[in-house]
């Protein structure tokens, strides 16, 4: 008979989605007071500190900020409605922590570091900091000889790739799944020339998913963040990461958009080990 630990008997009810869901729902209707003396809501607060704590500690934050993030995420109506209201809880926290990390690199707000125009800026730093002068290291400094101009854009293409594998370890995967993925895919996109064309191969494409072991909810996700989604409603989705990184967008950029940092962490093949169907 298998043995339940004393954690998992006092583990509280809102520990569970619907548990969190009956009561965001009970403290929304008893009004914006309920969160300050609600003797459970300040439990789920406590609650959310240790459940957030290794992530924030991640991001160079405390757990009160994550606290503080997963409050504000609990007050929307979205979360409430949600099927799993603790998914979209630890994706905005996520969003919100790296947000703060850049506001903190750049000495802005939080606001702020979120928006594109900022967000492309690398982290404030003291000229004395260096020992090289400026025109030594940075590449706005730099031209390339001519016999390298011609392998310029193979140096690119190679950085949207680094910079695609950063972005999905960052949200979730693992580094090897994430790298694996994306070179099958550059490689079968290099054979058809064509985005479009790659990916609707690539979708039906059954041994990629068994040789990369991903679930087919990942695989179509991983599909999608990378070439881009045919008839998506916004013009970065239907370009994919790939593209928008050749064509002037940053790591920052794509941290930046929270829709797209929702995509990677709801694909990321753990949210789907156990529940797919192939």
């Amino acid at each position: 008979m298998p043995r339940t630990s004393f954690d998992d008997v006092n583990e509280p009810a809102f520990a569970g989605s619907e548990g969190l869901r009956v009561l965001l729902e009970r403290l929304h209707k008893a009004g914006a007071g309920a969160w300050r003396t609600d003797p459970e809501a300040a439990e789920l607060m406590r609650f959310t500190a240790r459940r957030y704590g290794a992530l924030a500690r991640k991001f160079g934050m405390e757990p009160e900020d994550a606290a503080v993030a997963a409050f504000e995420a609990m007050l929307n109506d979205s979360t409430r409605k949600a099927d799993d209201p603790w998914a979209v809880v630890t994706v905005a926290v996520r969003i919100t922590l790296i947000a703060e990390q850049r506001a903190h690199g750049l000495l802005t707000s939080t606001e702020r570091a979120r928006r594109p125009q900022f967000s492309v800026f690398h982290d404030a730093e003291r000229f004395s900091d260096r020992e090289t002068e400026l025109t030594e290291y940075h590449p706005a400094f730099r031209t390339l000889p001519p016999d390298e101009q011609d392998t310029a854009g193979s140096t690119d293409a190679g950085r949207a790739v680094e910079s695609t594998v950063t972005l999905l370890v960052l949200l979730g995967w693992d580094e090897d799944t994430g790298r694996g993925g994306i070179e099958y895919i550059c490689s079968r996109l290099l054979d058809y020339g064509d985005r479009a064309a790659a990916y609707d191969a690539l979708r039906r494409d059954k041994s990629a998913r068994a040789l990369l072991d991903l679930p087919h909810a990942s695989w179509i996700g991983l599909l999608r963040i990378t070439l881009g989604h045919p008839t998506a409603a916004s013009a970065n989705a239907r370009r994919g990461t790939l593209v928008r990184l050749l064509i002037g967008d940053s790591l920052a950029d794509l941290l930046s958009d929270d829709d797209l940092v929702l995509a990677v962490t709801l694909a990321a093949p753990r949210a789907h080990r156990g529940g797919d169907d192939g």
